[in-house]
């Protein structure tokens, strides 16, 4: 009875993986024409809520999905980094399109050449626009991801007295 099975903790782990992954709370960071692939992929026809991950939050203290949609400038690219920094751990990042991904046709002065000159990203979903079905793919790999992530299990205690 010493000896601890190591059988219950991977079972807590595949489930808590699973949970996690078809529970996303999505905040959608939408600045340009992408806006309208990431509104049909949510419509009934390609329904992204299948995947768990149809719960758009507007605040980004109760969202753990940044989809950055579109295009984002230098002027815009601290803000993106404010509200990256206020959401809840654990969070992925998704950069949708191509002008998130690299800069898209915006090779110049006011346009960041990718997302993650910024913050890090998960997922890349190129395309400009994606269609639908590539970000239900792309949200398929991040739960494929977020379920395969270690967890840690030691009791963190408090140092209050």
């Amino acid at each position: 009875m010493g000896v601890s099975s190591p059988f219950l903790t991977t079972k807590i782990d595949d489930l808590l993986g699973w949970a996690r992954g078809y529970s996303l709370f999505v905040y959608p960071f939408v600045t340009a024409c992408c806006g309208m692939e990431f509104i049909a992929s949510a419509c009934s026809h390609f329904d992204i809520d299948r995947f768990g991950a149809g719960l758009t939050r507007f605040s980004p203290r109760q969202s753990d999905l940044l989809m950055v949609v579109g295009t984002v400038s230098h002027k815009l690219a601290p803000v993106l980094k404010r509200v990256y920094l206020s959401m809840a751990e654990p969070k992925w990042v998704v950069a949708f399109g191509t002008c998130a991904v690299s800069g898209g046709i915006y090779h110049n002065y006011s346009s960041v050449q990718g997302i993650d000159h910024v913050i890090p990203v998960d997922v890349y979903i190129p395309g400009c626009p994606p269609r639908p079905e590539t970000v239900l793919e792309g949200v398929m790999l991040l739960q494929k991801k977020i379920a395969q992530e270690p967890r840690d299990w030691r009791w963190k205690s408090s140092s209050r007295t």
